[in-house]
């Protein structure tokens, strides 16, 4: 394959991975088929086939996709040269569901369908490892440097990453339980308590 070939089919696997997402998004990943992205692609269902084999193939790649935009918004702030509790205040921002929550329903839909699909379940295990292991990584950086006080940071890392998951996910799918302002309030809360800060720091 020449290299203008190789970026061709590269641009045409990635338009396929932008579609399949909107696709998802729309019908879910249990309801999504391989020929409603092929249509929604304007493509042939079999070159749909040529680059994923199979849909549970598909719908992996499509989450990993998604997963990795936000992904790389995280890497953004683990390279910056900001002290740890500023990479603290970012990533909890970077966290909480936005707007339409597009992020957030791929990941709820993730975790369901990572039940029954083991291919499914081994990116999202991947991908939500290392959102702890980076928050774990600046709650380090944060104990060395004097400005939080905490004996486990993987631990503190994983209580404050299943916090903002049970809260993202109640405000992404019920409308109105609770605000984005409770949300956030809550997340510094406790992160405050798990790190020995004021909340007001988090702020």
């Amino acid at each position: 394959m020449t290299g203008v070939t190789r970026r061709a089919a590269e641009i045409r696997l990635d338009a396929l991975l932008r579609t399949a997402c909107d696709v998802i998004v729309e019908r879910g990943l249990a309801n999504t088929r391989t020929a409603d992205v092929a249509e929604a692609a304007g493509v042939s269902q079999a070159l749909v086939f040529y680059h994923f084999a199979t849909k549970d193939r598909l719908l992996a790649q499509a989450f990993a996709y998604a997963a990795e935009q936000d992904l790389a918004r995280l890497d953004a702030v683990i390279r910056s040269a900001a002290p740890p509790l500023v990479k603290l205040r970012r990533i909890l921002r970077l966290y909480a569901p936005a707007g339409r929550s597009t992020s957030w329903s791929m990941w709820i839909d993730g975790w369901s369908e990572s039940l029954r699909t083991p291919e499914l379940e081994k990116v999202s295990r991947r991908l939500d490892l290392r959102w702890r292991e980076d928050l774990a990584a600046v709650i380090s950086d944060g104990v060395r440097e004097g400005t939080f006080e905490c004996t486990d940071p993987a631990g503190a890392a994983w209580r404050i990453s299943a916090v903002m998951d049970g809260l993202a996910v109640q405000l992404a799918v019920h409308d109105r339980v609770i605000s984005r302002r409770q949300l956030a309030s809550w997340i510094r809360l406790v992160a405050a308590r798990e790190l020995g800060v004021d909340p007001a720091e988090l702020e």
